[in-house]
């Protein structure tokens, strides 16, 4: 008998794989038929192991992206580089610079840095998208990015070589192109997902990735933050930077070698920039005209608006609202950025064996659901009552003929004007960082006391002299609670379960903390696989570049509503209203049909694919 045909074996990318050539000799004849299966069956298992390893060993690689991306998400955005750009930008230029815009404080360019890069990649992303599904190129516009992204951490250390009043600029240029890498990066890198594996893979890859991204991020914050805490030098925090930069740039370079570029079902050659821009031009009006053809995505992208917008929001205010109006201090924050990222790494996969139990969708909506629990929780913050003297801000002994003065933290006064003006007034007997001590009368103790009733501050009186046991609690100190729309919710909650609990507002900012961990762990992954699974292999980076876009132009919503409720109410009354936000994501969940969307993603690859076939011809 002829020896037989390469059999041919499909791998996860649809391509085929010469398994081996299976002969079957002449003692098949002679009746040894079942020891030759046996042997056809075992060669056969050991090639299919050998895909999936080799097919786990791609997914780790695209795992690793995020591994590396985190560096800058966590280290630099969040922990370290907000506090040195703000310090370089005082000693150029004090509280604010005046602009063709007006004045302009360092956290008002610190926002222009970071909404500029993501609007400018957002308007271009869906374009980019067109012709990085029509060409071979998704990897390398990841590599260039990334490029851009990593190395602009990285040079942000050689800001010292500058002189001090062009420093806070270099880091500006910097954090900007970094910005820039990052957003756009991201695009060509969640178009890579559903190219990683099957569509009941999609949830575990997406999760995965994201629990890569909080171990990652969370590992190399915890070694940075034991560098600024606990060694001196000037060269600490550009240490941190360039690391952070090198990070980011070695495990994606994992990413490159271990992920291969996808196929392209219907490829265009011989673009150049003007064709391309041609291209991408008439394939989006192409995409926005055919929203019937693709109606269970849209309404899921317009769901994915307003969640995205609320839980982004909540995360991304939560600093200024736990410094703000609870009071924390930036140990406390930094320590539930750390909490958060290494409770974010289990639940990840939590949620994929929730989805794989239930269902994508409703795995997702349950962390939509829990999200609005924990905006809940955080109306009812509640600092405890000051119980002791040594609590409060300002606390004043008296030793014979004076006041001994002493601070609770010689950050307690601030750059806010209020601040300023009361320094101006009785710094001449407030204690400083080398001595730790000031020394005041009776009569100014007496006037400082009674000038604290519009401000942020508490104060105490202990000793012999006339004001023993006095104390005065400014309006706006975050024990303070009455005034607020919602205050009522907080102060129910501190009089049922923190007092009795005796939980500091620290400890509830940090148990809240967990909470958002774990629902970040899934909502985050899910949102995203929910989405690779209803769009088309063929133009997944196009959609993902909507799916950018809808998700920065969003980003602009939430802060705006909670600057104009705080404004016209209170802070607590902003808070509670981006719930709104996810509420109208979650139930916008409800008629989002994915086996629909899954269908018709089907049916506009198969299409593709019919048209390549008859071009081919």
């Amino acid at each position: 008998m002829a020896d037989s045909e390469p059999s041919k074996i499909a791998d996860s990318n649809g391509s085929d794989t010469v398994v081996q050539n299976i002969t079957i000799q002449d003692s098949v004849i002679m009746g040894d038929v079942s020891q030759s299966m046996e042997e056809t069956a075992t060669a056969v298992e050991e090639i299919v192991e050998s895909e999936e390893e080799g097919n786990s060993k791609q997914i780790r690689g695209y795992c690793m992206y995020d591994w590396g991306k985190s560096a800058f998400e966590t280290s630099v955005t969040t922990a370290i580089l907000p506090a040195w750009f703000s310090y370089l930008f005082l000693e150029a230029n004090g509280i604010s610079i005046n602009t063709m815009f007006g004045d302009m404080t360092s956290d008002t360019f610190w926002a222009w840095a970071v909404t500029g890069a993501a609007l400018l990649v957002a308007v271009l992303s869906p374009g980019f998208g067109v012709i990085a599904d029509r060409t071979k190129i998704k990897i390398k516009m990841l590599k260039i990015l990334t490029w851009v992204g990593a190395g602009s951490v990285a040079l942000l250390a050689l800001a010292p070589l500058f002189p001090i009043s062009t420093q806070w600029i270099w880091l500006f240029v910097m954090f900007l192109l970094a910005n820039i890498g990052l957003n756009g990066a991201g695009v060509f890198y969640n178009a890579l997902l559903p190219h990683q594996g099957s569509e009941q893979q999609m949830d575990g890859i997406s999760n995965k990735a994201y629990a890569y991204g909080y171990l990652g991020g969370g590992l190399l914050l915890v070694f940075h933050l034991g560098l600024v805490l606990g060694v001196s030098g000037s060269w600490v925090i550009p240490f941190c930077m360039a690391t952070s930069g090198l990070w980011w740039f070695g495990f994606a370079f994992w990413t490159f070698a271990t992920v291969p570029e996808p196929e392209i079902e219907n490829e265009v050659g011989g673009l150049n920039v003007g064709s391309a821009t041609k291209l991408a031009i008439k394939e989006l009006k192409k995409t926005m005209s055919e929203w019937r053809s693709f109606k269970t995505l849209f309404i899921y992208m317009l769901a994915y608006f307003f969640f995205i917008d609320g839980i982004n929001s909540v995360t991304s205010l939560a600093g200024v609202y736990g410094i703000a109006v609870l009071g924390l201090s930036i140990t406390d924050l930094i320590a539930t950025i750390v909490v958060i990222q290494f409770v974010g790494f289990p639940s990840a996969y939590f949620f994929t064996w929730l989805a794989g139990k239930t269902s994508t969708k409703q795995a997702l909506t349950v962390s939509l659901v829990g999200w609005c629990f924990m905006i809940g929780g955080a109306l009812a913050f509640a600092p405890l009552e000051l119980a002791e003297h040594e609590n409060y801000d300002f606390q004043f002994d008296w030793e014979d003929d004076h006041f001994e003065v002493r601070m609770l933290d010689h950050d307690v006064l601030g750059d806010g004007s209020s601040d300023r003006a009361l320094e101006a007034q009785f710094g001449h007997f407030l204690p400083t960082e080398e001595d730790g001590v000031g020394n005041a009368t009776l009569a100014e103790v007496s006037l400082f006391m009674n000038s604290l009733n519009d401000t942020r501050f508490s104060a105490s009186v202990n000793g012999s002299a006339n004001l023993n046991g006095s104390t005065s609690l400014g309006v706006d100190h975050p024990t303070s609670l009455g005034d607020g729309k919602l205050d009522s919710v907080g102060i129910k909650a501190r009089e049922l379960v923190w007092a009795p609990l005796g939980l500091s507002v620290t400890m509830q900012f940090l148990l809240l903390g967990c909470l958002a961990g774990v629902l970040m762990g899934g909502s985050q992954g899910l949102a995203r696989s929910l989405f690779g699974k209803m769009i088309p292999e063929s133009r997944s980076t196009e959609f993902f570049g909507f799916f950018g876009f809808f998700g920065k132009v969003a980003a602009l919503i939430g802060p705006l509503m909670y600057g104009a409720m705080s404004t016209m109410y209170d802070s607590r009354v902003a808070v509670a209203s981006l719930s709104t936000l996810i509420i109208t994501g979650t139930i916008l969940m409800w008629w989002v049909d994915v086996e629909d969307g899954i269908a018709v993603a089907n049916a506009e690859d198969e299409r593709n694919r019919t048209e390549k076939a008859e071009s081919s011809d």
